[in-house]
């Protein structure tokens, strides 16, 4: 058997949106309709804002989990999802989820990098 446990992608994202990366409401409800319209499952999550600007956010999935640091000061992000893919393969939906988050920040400029394991 070939089995391929799930894949990590791992972002760092530019924006000059930097409005979006001050108050994590706006996100957490944008992550919480693509973890549905995906099929995933969200079983906690934390958010957190730091004085000053910026938040963190990671969301546990019954897959694994998705992470997001901010810091408006600089126009930066970074992204981090790992999906298992123990019961379906679920390397396309952390490929989405990459390419959604691309689009709500209004990236100007990012680089990725995927892990199998």
């Amino acid at each position: 058997m070939n089995y391929t446990p799930g894949l990590h992608v791992l972002a760092e994202i530019s924006t000059d949106a930097t409005h979006l990366l001050a108050d994590y409401a706006p996100l957490r409800q944008f992550y919480a309709e693509r973890i549905g319209a995906y099929g995933l499952q969200a079983v906690g999550e934390v958010f957190h804002p730091f004085e000053g600007g910026g938040f963190t956010g990671v969301i546990c999935l019954t897959e694994s989990h998705l992470a997001v640091h901010t810091w408006p000061e600089f126009g930066l992000l970074t992204f981090d999802v790992y999906l298992s893919n123990f019961r379906r393969v679920n390397d396309g939906k952390a490929r989405h989820l990459l390419e959604d988050t691309l689009s709500f920040f209004k990236a100007t400029r990012y680089t990725s990098h995927e892990v199998r394991r």
